[in-house]
Parts: structure tokens; sequence; C-alpha cells
């Protein structure tokens, strides 16, 4: 497998990163399975994992330190906090309370005593991202963590970092992994260049656009699953649906399945270091790793962006991050006194 630098860290990577948010209850409960589905996608010659604290309540990061005995040193193994923990409202966010407790817990559960790419799995508007650096910048120093990045923040937010890491004299981030796909494409309008020029590599998730792009959800067919009945709205989009019809008809015209076009379309961007695979079953990860050598002529990403047109996105990804300008309507609207006074 050919590898690439992680944006100027020096570490390389392969362009295919194990996802192991399936591993454990919410996908692959059982644990030998899942250590089989790992070692053959190590096998393969993937040298990424990226897993999170949050994934099964941690079950997927025991699964994945399972895995990984007497393979750890080979392995570029990356992990995030942020996300809820427990019910003590202190068990998540971005403080350097949390964030200390949660390395240590992540180690713990990954059998390892330090931690390649540790991540921020979503910014936290309630904390100083001098506090979060300053803590990352501690265990980075600790021998702990060798780097930092961030996930899904807005471009504003990677800058800020950046900015504050310069001024401060702390770790600055040096990887994003945002949601990117055929039908999420917004991040190459503003987040892929602004990670280009400040040297950070990008790892996406959701290659496949939460399942859209395998092929499985069709217009007019009803298919009852997990990921509908979770994600109704977005699994049975029209718009979403129209054009994975046109897509389909342009992997075929390529001699490629649906899968395979959308994974190598993930990877073929100059700003996207490696791309999430998130297997849940070993037949998932064959399909995915038979379509590793593919790369798309200038004539299918030229087809492609006639039918998504680069920066835009087909409709909200509704996993990934808004902003409280968004989210809270207190910041949308002016006081009902106010409004009447103008």
């Amino acid at each position: 497998m050919e590898y690439r630098t992680l944006g100027k860290t020096g570490i390389k990577v392969s362009p295919y990163c194990l996802g192991a948010m399936m591993f454990g209850a919410v996908g692959n409960a059982d644990h030998e399975d899942s250590i089989r589905i790992i070692h053959k996608a190590l096998d393969a010659g993937i040298n990424f994992i990226d897993t999170a604290d949050f994934y099964s309540r941690g079950e997927s990061e025991e699964i994945v330190g399972k895995a990984l005995k007497g393979r750890r040193d080979h392995i570029v193994l990356a992990t995030k906090a942020n996300l809820p923990m427990g019910t003590d409202p202190n068990q998540q966010g971005n403080s350097r309370r949390w964030l200390v407790r949660a390395v240590e817990d992540s180690l713990r559960r990954l059998q390892t005593d330090y931690i390649d790419l540790f991540q921020i799995h979503r910014p936290a508007p309630d904390t100083d991202i001098e506090e979060t650096l300053s803590a990352l910048t501690d265990l980075v120093r600790a021998g702990k963590i060798r780097a930092i990045g961030s996930s899904t923040f807005p471009v504003s937010d990677i800058v800020e970092a950046q900015w504050m890491a310069e001024r401060r004299g702390l770790a600055r981030f040096r990887c994003e992994q945002p949601s990117y796909s055929i039908l999420n494409r917004s991040i190459e309008r503003e987040v892929l260049p602004t990670c280009e020029k400040y040297g950070m590599g990008v790892m996406v998730w959701s290659p496949l656009s939460m399942g859209l792009l395998t092929g499985r959800y069709r217009k007019g067919q009803q298919t009852d699953s997990a990921r509908v009945r979770f994600n109704p709205g977005y699994m049975t989009d029209a718009g979403k649906l129209d054009a994975v019809e046109q897509l389909i008809i342009v992997a075929q015209e390529a001699g490629l399945s649906l899968t395979h076009m959308a994974m190598a379309f993930a990877i073929a961007h100059p700003g996207v270091t490696s791309a999430n695979l998130g297997p849940r079953t070993m037949a998932q990860l064959d399909d995915l790793l038979a379509g590793a050598g593919v790369t798309l002529s200038d004539e299918v990403l030229d087809n492609i962006d006639q039918i998504v047109a680069p920066g835009t996105d087909v409709g909200p990804l509704h996993a990934a991050y808004n902003p409280p300008a968004i989210t809270q309507v207190r910041l949308r609207r002016r006081p009902d006194a106010e409004r009447v006074a103008a």
C-alpha cells in the first residue's frame, strides 16, 4: 500500500484508515470477530486506526486494544474525546479537567502507553481554546500523546486554534477530521484549503455518506435497516436519492461499484490524507479492500462534478457539527422589545 504523510508531522499513514465506530455494542458486539476484522485490515497494509471513547462507551477502544497486542508499534493509533461518557456534566467537553481524565481512560482501554493522534471530537463553545490546547500540550510533553487534532471544526475554529497555539507557544492541531463524500463536498470550499495552508493532515469520515453511497438505498425502494430507523430524514432524502441514481450510472459506465467509486473519490482530493472505512462485518471489509487500488479518471471526476458541484452538499449531514449561532434561537433573533422598537 502507498502511504501518505499526515500533514507536516512526518507520520506515514495508509490512504484508508480503519474506523472502529462499529466495533462494540452499537455494531458488532462479537469481540473476537471484530478483532479478526481489524487483523485482516492490518494484514492488507492499513496502518491507521481511528476510534473514540464515545464509541460504545469505551468498548470500541477495548476491542482495538486487544487487537493490537503484539502489533502496537507498527500502527498509527488515533482516538478522540469530547462527547458524553456519563451523566456527570463534567464527563464530557474540552476542559483540562476532563481531557486529562479522558486520555488516561483511553490509554487504559487501549492497553498502550501513548496515543499517536488524540483528537477533540467536537468544538466546545463554552471552553476557551487556550484551556484545551494547554491541557493537550502538557499531555504531549508527558509523552502520552504524539500529535493532536480536531474533528468537524468550523474553519473559524481551526484558524483560531492555530493562532492561539502560535501566540502562546502551545502544541497545535496537526490534523482535522471532517465529514466528506460525493454528497457532502462543502469542505472543499474552505476547510481543505485552510488545512493545507496550516500543514494539517485531513482524515475524513463518512466517505460513503452514512451508507447512501453503497447502492443499498435506492429511490422508490423500501429498505428497513437501523440506519433508516435512526436517520430517516437523511436516508430517505429525495435530493440525495436522486443524486445516488445518477452516480450509479457513472459508476457502471466506469466499470466500478458505487462503493469503490465513492471511496476512490474521497482520497482523490490532494487535501485529503486518509478516508475512514467503517466495516461492521468481514464481508464489508472485503468489499472495501477490493477497491483499495481504484483511481478515478478525470472523465469520471468531471461527471461527478456535474451531479454534485464542487464545494456543495446535497442536503445537510445531521451528524455534523452545528454551532450555537445556528442551534440556539436566542442567538438568531433579537429580543421581542428590540424587534417591536425597530
